[in-house]
């Protein structure tokens, strides 16, 4: 089942590539960037220099935002559309990362490569979640620590659509790829369990010692309801090895 829900996704937002990295350019632009690095400055270590895994990284907004930040930062994403856009808005921004097309369920990277693995609603989208949890950990070294920022979105699709500007990105997908992406959220949501209780007993049978979970996030980051505004409420879970 999962290989052919991973195609799904994969041209689904190869689809909505070139479009993303221009809304994460302007997202990188806005106050959205300070916000995002202030909630990275409350897991990750302070003054070192960091080798970082972005999993899942789109287009490359959060491997940007830490390579200009002295990162050594690498981005992987299943999607190799999405991962020529990362490479271009890095070069927009002349910032200096790594990226490779490869499954975030089984990145093809040497055991304790990284201090730490960030992401950004991917994890919705994983078929076995588990999996990728297994194998972030095995990539991060004793210390290292997971950050993921995402939601339920399954669960959200129950209730009532928010009213969004005419500017935001989900106002502007025409309305097949809509109903493509609800198939999508369903099917996977199907396999999973409520969020973020079940990323927290995932993370602990991993062997994670240390769980934090954060369903205040969205509120910082989302203050303004404007073009990047997220309707679906995100968490937060940090997990160290």
């Amino acid at each position: 089942m999962s290989e052919p829900i991973k195609d799904r996704v994969v041209r689904y937002w190869s689809r909505r590539a070139e479009g993303f990295e221009e809304q994460r350019l302007r997202e990188y632009d806005s106050e959205k960037h300070e916000r995002w690095l202030a909630e990275f400055d409350r897991y990750l270590p302070q003054g070192e220099h960091l080798r970082i895994l972005d999993a899942g990284t789109g287009t490359g907004f959060f491997a940007c935002l830490l390579a200009a930040r002295g990162h050594d930062v690498t981005g992987i994403d299943l999607s190799a559309e999405m991962i020529g856009h990362a490479e271009h808005m890095a070069g927009v921004l002349g910032v200096k990362a790594k990226f490779m097309v490869m499954d975030a369920e089984a990145p093809d990277l040497p055991d304790g490569s990284f201090d730490a693995v960030v992401t950004r609603n991917l994890t919705w989208t994983l078929p076995d979640m588990q999996r990728a949890y297994r194998e972030w950990h095995r990539l991060l070294k004793e210390g290292g620590v997971l950050i993921n920022f995402d939601a339920d979105y399954s669960a959200a699709l129950e209730d009532e659509e928010p009213e969004l500007p005419e500017n935001h990105a989900h106002k502007l997908v025409p309305q097949e790829m809509k109903a493509e992406n609800d198939a999508i959220t369903m099917e996977i949501g199907a396999l999973h369990r409520p969020r973020p209780q079940w990323d927290v007993q995932l993370l602990t049978e991993t062997g994670f010692g240390r769980v934090i979970v954060d369903t205040e996030v969205y509120k910082r980051i989302y203050a303004e309801v404007d073009e990047f505004y997220n309707p679906v409420p995100i968490f937060t879970v940090a997990a160290y090895k």
